[in-house]
């Protein structure tokens, strides 16, 4: 039971949250069919209605009356024979006890509108290892209190369910080495198959006779990971171990972990060099160990402007090490957010920062979706990426790109608004490594990467351009087009994504002079990702992340076909664009401060205009 020092504030929260109940409506799929049409494209419409509304439990018009008198501690029996999964993510709520009445109710709905779209949510309260027990069970009891007011069926408030404890995570630890495991007596099954949000304290005891104390929160995700997903397996020396006379149990797979969701007051991952400024999109196999030694190193994340939060290099670094830990054990389609618990309720609270303001674009009032869509700045960056798959801002876009400072936005509070995407990834080759030999216009003459070398294979390279491109190349013509001026090579996972870059020369001059210069110009000659991974996973982001960070930082150029339906990816990557007059393209740049009189974007032009295509249908004789 809650202290009797939170009656005062509990009672405060559920009335805010009784208030909030009243928008909410009957649910209907038509509902959420135009949410959808609000916040999503087709192709993410169609990825979201394909894995969230497939399962008939994941529908708050399907989940059964409830008691919570249901939920008591019991035998460990199957919890259901239903061969339907609920989706889940697992939520970290770091220090509530610091959040005022506005804000949890934000967060609480939140909660509730993920579950309505399909995402049952299993909330780990963090109150500190340092505090006692009593206030985690405190801000347990408070936050199911919020959620139960406007929600059914509600929450459940869960302990005892964790025994053993090991030191934090490290990075040299496997996932499936740590001594905590979990043993609710099937509670926690019975609650998910019942549509509740469990809330569990981060309290653990050291073994089935001693009390429980505070425990390393980052640690019990882990084990909530392997629990649910069915990779906890027995310990020796517990009940649970085999003996000739006892079959040895199976585990089961209780749920499917789709998200890790972190709600710290840190925020999202620092961007280095840039105060305030957070990742959009992280892709552990390419960065988690450069980002790793930046955060813990002087370029660490910087201190919250008033002081309220204190965040460190450390705290953002246990938190990016906790979701790596955490998706290395689940499905690679699994995802991880980092972000605070104002950003988690944009939408929801009645915070002054959070309420609506004209001229934007809402949602429909059922579910309680009033101010969840909103225009891209403003939406709430967990709902959205439960949507689409994606940040509310893409990786790849320039600073410029993102509005009104979106992605370092700070409230009054101290507390960012940003959000960080994380994902296992895919990692990515570049050739050459340009860590090792930066990208510089070469001295003519000077040995050249060519397709044909032994590290780079030709089939799946051809067969990745003809796949996405939907045409066949005359590879020989462009073999040849391209052996003296290939830049380099950027592959992103298994020939999932890549690009060929090339140093071109403008119309008159030849290649001495155009380097002596400093004239010959950086060029994207081929964009291409596998058709099958077009629009989700992120590869076209990866590639062109690492195009524009790591190969030509100072800039490139590229043209498309001006009727391609790609231009407005393109656009909105670019710090330039020109339609070329007298023919079928249209010029991009990302290089910055050109104007109309620049010898720069003069010999952009010529390239453009002059680049020979190579396919093998000769259609681009048409251009």
């Amino acid at each position: 039971m809650p202290n009797c020092r939170t009656f005062s504030y509990l009672q405060r929260d559920t009335n805010h949250a009784r208030g909030a109940a009243r928008n909410f409506t009957p649910t209907s799929a038509d509902t959420i069919v135009s949410v959808l049409e609000v916040s999503a494209t087709k192709r993410d419409a169609k990825g979201y209605l394909q894995k969230y509304t497939s399962k008939e439990n994941t529908s708050l018009t399907k989940v059964p009356e409830f008691r919570h008198e249901e939920l008591q501690d019991g035998p460990n029996e199957p919890v259901s024979s239903d061969s339907h999964q609920p989706n889940v993510a697992i939520v970290k709520l770091r220090d509530p006890q610091l959040l005022d009445g506005d804000v949890l109710l934000g967060v609480a709905k939140t909660l509730f509108q993920l579950r309505v779209l399909g995402l049952l949510s299993v909330v780990v309260i963090d109150c500190g290892i340092e505090n006692n027990r009593e206030l985690f069970r405190d801000q347990a009891f408070r936050l199911c209190s919020v959620i139960d007011s406007f929600s059914r069926p509600g929450s459940k408030s869960m302990e005892n369910i964790a025994i053993g404890q090991q030191p934090i995570i490290s990075d040299n630890q496997s996932a499936l080495s740590h001594e905590m495991r979990i043993d609710d007596q099937g509670r926690l099954g019975l609650a998910l198959n019942h549509g509740l949000i469990p809330v569990i304290q981060s309290l653990a005891c050291p073994d089935e006779v001693s009390a429980q104390h505070p425990a390393d929160a980052n640690q019990l995700i882990i084990t909530l990971a392997k629990y649910l997903s069915g990779l906890q397996l027995p310990v020796p020396g517990s009940t649970e171990t085999y003996s000739p006379s006892k079959e040895l149990p199976r585990p089961r797979q209780l749920a499917s972990v789709e998200r890790i969701i972190v709600l710290d007051p840190l925020g999202g991952t620092p961007v280095a060099g840039r105060p305030g400024a957070s990742h959009r999109f992280i892709n552990l196999e390419q960065e988690y160990d450069d980002l790793m030694r930046q955060l813990v190193g002087p370029e660490g994340s910087p201190v919250a402007s008033n002081g309220y939060v204190k965040a460190s290099g450390t705290g953002h670094a246990s938190n990016l090490r906790l979701v790596k830990e955490a998706l290395s054990i689940l499905p690679s389609s699994s995802s991880a957010i980092l972000t605070t618990p104002i950003a988690a309720g944009r939408g929801n609270s009645r915070h002054p920062n959070a309420s609506a303001r004209p001229g934007v674009a809402e949602a429909p009032k059922d579910f309680g979706f009033d101010g969840m869509v909103k225009t891209r700045k403003r939406r709430n960056p967990i709902l959205h990426n439960l949507l689409t798959d994606k940040p509310v801002f893409s990786s790849s876009l320039p600073v410029q790109r993102v509005p009104d400072g979106a992605e370092n936005a700070v409230e009054n509070s101290g507390f960012s608004l940003a959000a960080t995407l994380v994902k296992r990834g895919m990692p990515v080759t570049i050739f050459p490594n340009p860590r090792d030999s930066p990208w510089e216009s070469p001295r003519p003459g000077e040995p050249r990467l060519r397709l044909t070398d032994t590290s780079i294979d030709l089939p799946r390279l051809i067969y990745l351009i003809e796949d996405s491109f939907g045409r066949a190349l005359d590879a020989q013509h462009y073999l040849e087009r391209v052996k003296d001026n290939l830049a380099g090579i950027i592959i992103a996972g298994e020939y999932e994504g890549g690009a060929i870059l090339t140093w071109e020369t403008p119309e008159g001059l030849d290649d001495k002079e155009a380097y002596s210069q400093g004239r010959l110009v950086p060029y994207l000659d081929k964009f291409a990702v596998l058709r099958s991974r077009q629009g989700s996973g992120g590869v076209a982001d990866v590639v062109f992340s690492a195009m524009v960070n790591d190969c030509f930082p100072k800039g490139v150029c590229w043209r498309s076909r001006k009727n391609n339906p790609v231009n407005k990816w393109y656009f909105e990557r670019s710090t330039g664009t020109n339609k070329l007059s007298d023919s079928n393209w249209t010029m991009f740049w990302t290089s910055l401060g050109l104007d109309g009189g620049s010898v720069t974007l003069r010999d952009y032009e010529s390239v453009c205009r002059r680049v020979e295509p190579s396919w093998a249908d000769n259609k681009h004789i048409l251009d």
